[in-house]
């Protein structure tokens, strides 16, 4: 029998609602996450309804967070109007330098580079250990351009973010954990 997977509706007192059907899921788990609202991940077992009643039962912490999410939502926008224009081929031609200099400095192979404007992520690479880089990244601070790219070309070696992968990848960038939270502050680059 076919189940929908997704389904969004407005649930009164809360607001609109993403709920997934999920293979993964092992149990019901809630998310609010800037720009992108709440999100309930619901396995294969249980019942968009039941889904529903656990999103109810959880309303009060939801308020509480979503109020703070759109304090943080309204601040990166606020910061995004302030934010100096991206020229694409300038951007593309600082981006691709850098990464040149890692790979051949530290002896990664990639196999092909697309830049795109994405907004949820600063870069990715695929099991064939092709690059896909988001042009946004150039309003970035250089030491975090540069984690962004190091983090891809360590992908190479490492598909996941295993312990190996973060103590790859600090080999090259000084705490690497730290940059990441760092590059949290600048999401607002992601939004338009």
């Amino acid at each position: 029998m076919f189940r929908q997977k997704i389904i969004e509706k407005n649930i009164p007192g809360i607001g609109p609602v993403t709920f997934s059907r999920s293979r993964k899921a092992k149990r019901m788990s809630l998310s609010i996450r800037p720009f992108k609202g709440i999100r309930v991940s619901v396995p294969f077992r249980i019942s968009f309804r039941e889904a529903e009643i656990f999103l109810v039962s959880r309303s009060d912490w939801i308020k509480r967070h979503n109020n703070k999410l759109k304090q943080f939502e309204k601040e990166q926008v606020r910061k995004l109007e302030k934010a100096p224009p991206v020229n694409g081929k300038e951007a593309k031609e600082k981006i691709l330098a850098r990464l040149e200099k890692f790979s051949d400095n530290y002896g990664f192979n990639y196999n092909k580079v697309q830049f795109r404007k994405q907004r949820t992520r600063w870069g990715s690479c695929s099991s064939k250990d092709n690059l896909s880089l988001n042009l946004k990244m150039a309003g970035l601070p250089e030491e975090l351009i540069d984690y962004i790219l190091l983090h891809e070309l360590v992908h190479t070696k490492y598909k996941n973010h295993s312990k190996f992968f973060w103590n790859e990848l600090g080999k090259y960038v000084d705490d690497p954990i730290k940059k990441r939270k760092e590059l949290r502050e600048y999401s607002y680059l992601l939004i338009n």
